[in-house]
């Protein structure tokens, strides 16, 4: 306990008396950061038990047997991968008959340490894109996103594949300064950029409100604009469509989330909306539209439901069209307990990711004549089922992940095109499959479902001993997240496993509302001034575990990053009786000011704009104002990054510092690294994860 010394901000939130430690890298503030990581470290790797378990984790990560993720450029298979040698990371390729051998041989194409030390920089790999030539002509021309010390915001630089280096400016390369922004390929001397362009260029969440058309040779302030958003948008994005036959190029208005418009950039110079609801996703596909509404609305008598898949020809929403009837045709219906976790098209086909309260199934539609025909296929696919096409552009080849709480994932590849003529799809075909990073023998998965306040249905998962202990006995640690229309589906978790379920504790992870495991809807009831509803599930959880002889409330914990920190947060100043400890990590706190605090203005859709009378409301969910005196808090982990350019690391500090003032129980832990992820390699991320589980066995464990 340290010492009480009161300094809550006002609950009207007039006042801050912490306001100093939103500067991030203020020498007052980071000497505040460092003084509670050495007093966190101190505390709790006491005998190198961190230490011990940092290095079992990190050898997990290193671990040269986790599956490789590739993508099909050309003729090679991309990856990026990172190791013991390589923190950093390799991007790199192979041909696919290499992939499939026992040890693949790799073309490394950019050692980003190596690239480090001969800069002098502190880059962590954010991605590259490869602009399909012309036919004939090599793979060659690339663009390559990095960031300082894992940020949001990056730079892009274009990279020869043929020569291996990259290209300067000096050169004519394309380079965009750093930002957060976006280049992306028209053809090998042209590209799309959104970025910073100075004064009134950028949203106040910090991202691009122009998008430009730059041309090799010329300088970026230069580009030709081609769009410019509203200033009170979100952020303006393009992109080029590079199918065959089908190029175009794209931009999306966002105005906020769930809230954007699909642009086509006419070659006049001009744009031309695709006229549908703003809350409808809109994917163009050569000659299709893919429409995924979060609200129902119709086309020409047409009903989509909300969370539905629908398709339409693309040219039905471009000037000139002159067909009949009606123009769109919905594929995939949600029901009550069934919901879309993700749709891509193929070159020819569309796959369909569905869940039935939360387990996955692959399911396809195939064109037949006038219409289209579904078909489920690979119903013997275990675990939870994730899918990404091969080359959407080219192929109807599908990688598949199959993987499970207990199950470590295993890739497979088909091909989906013998559908076409009425076959079924080929044989899965397995590619890699990882090893078992942890021992899940005596080990077992259920599902269950609480009551919530109003009576809502929430399902949980329970992961641990086939034999249970007695509750007293039994450590657990509960999970969840409950926004942005994001589910938490089964998936295979080798550090918790290796720390937490190896050692004997118990895992759940909660469905709560606010995510998307049964579609727009099950989003929808948690947002803004319903945002209670998200922590009355997580809470109706809690308590379903202690009546049910799972725990007890000294033996249950939570954890929850991001917006799952703003919802620990709240249980730990809403329900401070049901946990024994709380984890809290990169978490938004202070609502009152969170608009003001970098990417903060661009989730007023999710949360309410605390400017004006949404205030009454979030008050009610602000963990930083719901601070009080009088109350008992157990004990609390608070972790962030300082490199977090997206959730301000000023809601973590200003929650410990307040915590302190109360003499709470609480450890505070800022990695200097890392970005939203908090983490920027292996190695910090093994020592954060050892932090939090060596926590929670000093609280609810042992």
């Amino acid at each position: 306990m340290s010492e009480r010394n009161v300094a809550l901000p006002a609950t009207d939130g007039s006042t801050d008396p912490h306001l100093w430690l939103e500067d991030i890298t203020g020498e007052e503030a980071l000497a505040w950061v460092r003084n509670r990581n050495a007093r966190a470290e101190g505390e709790l790797d006491t005998d190198g038990e961190v230490t011990a378990l940092a290095a079992e984790l990190k050898q997990i990560l290193d671990s040269p047997a986790s599956i490789p993720h590739v993508r099909r450029r050309g003729d090679h298979l991309y990856n990026f991968w990172t190791d013991a040698e390589h923190p950093r990371g390799l991007w790199r390729r192979t041909t696919p008959e290499s992939f499939r051998t026992e040890e693949p041989q790799w073309e490394v194409l950019i050692d980003v340490d190596a690239l480090n030390v001969a800069e002098g920089e502190d880059w962590v790999w954010h991605g590259a894109s490869v602009l399909r030539p012309a036919e004939g002509e090599p793979w060659r021309h690339v663009i390559v996103d990095l960031s300082h010390g894992g940020s949001d915001a990056d730079v892009s630089r274009e990279f020869d594949l043929v020569e291996k280096r990259f290209v300067s400016p000096e050169e004519g390369g394309f380079h965009r300064p750093e930002a957060k922004g976006s280049l992306s390929w028209v053809d090998r001397d042209t590209v799309l950029v959104a970025n910073d362009f100075g004064p009134g260029t950028l949203s106040s969440s910090g991202y691009p409100l122009q998008v430009r058309r730059w041309r090799r040779g010329t300088a970026l302030e230069d580009a030709e604009l081609v769009y410019t958003a509203e200033p009170s948008d979100m952020q303006a994005a393009a992109w080029h469509d590079d199918a065959p036959g089908f190029e175009r190029d794209w931009v999306y208005r966002i105005r906020a989330f769930y809230d954007d418009d699909l642009l086509l950039l006419d070659p006049d110079g001009g744009t031309t909306l695709i006229d549908v609801p703003a809350d409808c996703q809109a994917h163009p596909h050569r000659d299709l539209l893919l429409l995924s509404p979060r609200s129902e609305f119709e086309i020409d008598g047409v009903r989509l439901p909300a969370g539905s898949l629908a398709v339409a020809p693309l040219a039905s929403f471009l000037p000139g069209w002159e067909g009949e009837g009606p123009r769109v045709r919905v594929l995939f219906t949600p029901n009550e307990t069934t919901s879309i976790a993700d749709w891509f098209p193929t070159r020819d086909l569309i796959v369909v990711v569905a869940q039935e309260d939360v387990r996955t199934y692959l399911t396809v539609f195939v064109p037949d004549g006038d219409g289209w025909r579904e078909q489920r296929i690979h119903r013997d696919l275990p675990g939870t089922v994730q899918a990404i096409p091969s080359d959407s552009a080219i192929n109807d080849v599908v990688q598949v992940v199959a993987s499970g709480f207990l199950q470590p994932p295993t890739l497979y590849l088909t091909d989906l095109s013998p559908m076409l003529a009425g076959e079924p799809p080929s044989a899965l075909e397995e590619l890699k499959a990882e090893p078992s990073h942890f021992d899940a023998s005596g080990l077992r998965v259920s599902q269950h479902f609480a009551s919530s306040d109003d009576g809502t249905r929430v399902p949980y998962f329970q992961i641990g001993p086939e034999q249970p202990r007695p509750a007293e006995e039994s450590p657990t640690l509960l999970q969840g997240y409950g926004g942005f229309e994001i589910s938490l589906t089964p998936h295979y978790g080798a550090l918790s496993g290796k720390a937490w379920l190896e050692r004997g504790g118990t895992l759940v992870v909660a469905n709560i509302r606010g995510g998307g495991e049964y579609g727009p809807a099950w989003h929808q009831a948690a947002l803004k001034q319903h945002r209670y509803r998200a922590y009355q599930d997580f809470a109706a959880v809690a308590r379903d575990l202690v009546a049910r002889g799972v725990t007890t409330r000294e033996r249950l914990a939570c954890q929850g990053g991001s917006n799952g920190g703003l919802l620990t947060g709240n249980m730990l100043t809403t329900y401070p009786g049901l946990f024994g400890a709380v984890v809290i990590q990169v978490p938004l706190l202070d609502m009152r000011r969170y608009t003001k605090l970098l990417a903060g203005a661009s989730w007023i859709a999710e949360y309410g704009d605390p400017e004006t009378s949404d205030w009454d409301f979030i008050r009610t969910f602000s963990p930083y104002h719901l601070l009080d005196e009088t109350v008992d808090y157990p004990a609390v982990l608070i972790t962030t990054s300082t490199r977090d350019d997206r959730v301000h690391p000023g809601h973590a500090r200003k929650m410990a510092a307040a915590l302190e003032g109360l003499g709470a129980n609480v450890r505070y832990w800022e990695n200097i690294e890392g970005g939203h992820g908090g983490a920027a390699d292996n190695a910090q991320a093994a020592r954060m994860n050892a932090l939090i589980w060596t926590f929670l066995d000093h609280t609810i464990g042992g």
